[in-house]
């Protein structure tokens, strides 16, 4: 049984592969692991040089060097140090074929294609005999591993932070998008005209009333600070529907407190039916908030 399934050798600034072994395997998992490679190769960046991600029977491990990362997906039976043993081998044979410049001039995905068979032979030598030629470089790598062990990544969190604006998720330099918001929806767009027109009467009054407050040494004040302050929410709930962002939840049902009491303390200067109004479009963008969920955008990192 092969241990080491798939290799894969990826820009680490912006996260363009470089190369990858050709894969003929339909393994569901493999499938999938091959997908959260790419997911992390995105947010290279952001990790230590070495890093992993478990899975039920296959593991990810990447080795990064000078700016390049060799990943790899592996059987979970394959001990960790002989993973890092063929990361560290397969960096040597990369750096022996191209230099930095090569690498860093690169502009298109897979330039470095040839470099396939360099990988299919060393993944070949490690699946029949089980390891590293040399007994002393798996020793090396066991004794470097105690010592800076890799780093246990997470999924979840290098989702959250590898995706961009406009219903993708934020993300840092160099990355880019894998997950995104579904798309918006009409009762969405519904939601959104409604809270901008809550969000304008709330400005137009608040800055209304504060001109008046002024002159009155200030007895409204407080009047002024709930509308600017549902104004801010209403916006704010716009954003939260456009734009993921972590502790939606919270975030969603805060704000909707918010204008609630606000709106409570303004019932003096509204009527039953603009209060009404008011925590009605605030709910309903709540809830919208709350079921848009996150898309996965398939990507395919076999050659």
């Amino acid at each position: 049984m092969s241990l080491i399934l798939f290799a894969f050798v990826v820009r680490v600034r912006d996260g363009l592969p470089l190369s990858a072994s050709t894969d003929f395997q339909h393994n569901r998992e493999l499938q999938e692991r091959k997908q959260q490679l790419r997911t992390v190769s995105k947010a290279l960046a952001r990790f230590p040089d070495r890093g992993t991600v478990k899975g039920q029977e296959l593991n990810i491990y990447f080795a990064s060097s000078e700016g390049v990362s060799y990943m790899t997906v592996c059987h979970c039976s394959l001990p960790v140090a002989k993973a890092f043993c063929f990361l560290e081998d397969l960096r040597w044979e990369f750096t022996a074929c191209f230099n930095s410049t090569v690498v860093a001039l690169a502009a298109r995905p897979y330039p470095f294609l040839e470099f396939d068979s360099t990988i299919q032979k060393l993944k070949q030598q490690y699946n029949q005999s089980g390891g590293p030629a040399l007994e002393v470089t798996l020793a090396e790598v066991q004794d470097d591993l105690k010592i800076r062990p890799p780093q246990v990544i997470n999924l979840e969190e290098v989702d959250l932070t590898n995706g961009i604006a406009n219903g993708h998720m934020e993300q840092g330099p160099g990355s880019g998008p894998n997950v995104r918001l579904e798309p918006v929806t009409a009762p969405g767009i519904l939601s959104l005209v409604l809270n901008i027109m809550c969000a304008s009467l709330n400005m137009i009054r608040g800055v209304h009333l504060a001109e008046y407050t002024f002159q009155d040494d200030y007895e409204g004040i407080w009047n002024v600070v709930a509308f600017l302050l549902a104004f801010v929410c209403c916006v704010s709930q716009c954003h939260l529907y456009l734009f993921h962002s972590s502790h939606k939840k919270l975030k969603s049902f805060t704000l909707l407190s918010v204008i609630v009491l606000c709106n409570l303390y303004l019932i003096g200067l509204r009527n039953a039916w603009q209060l009404l109004f008011h925590v009605s479009v605030a709910s309903l963008a709540t809830g919208l908030i709350l079921t848009r969920k996150l898309q996965e955008r398939a990507n395919d990192c076999g050659v």
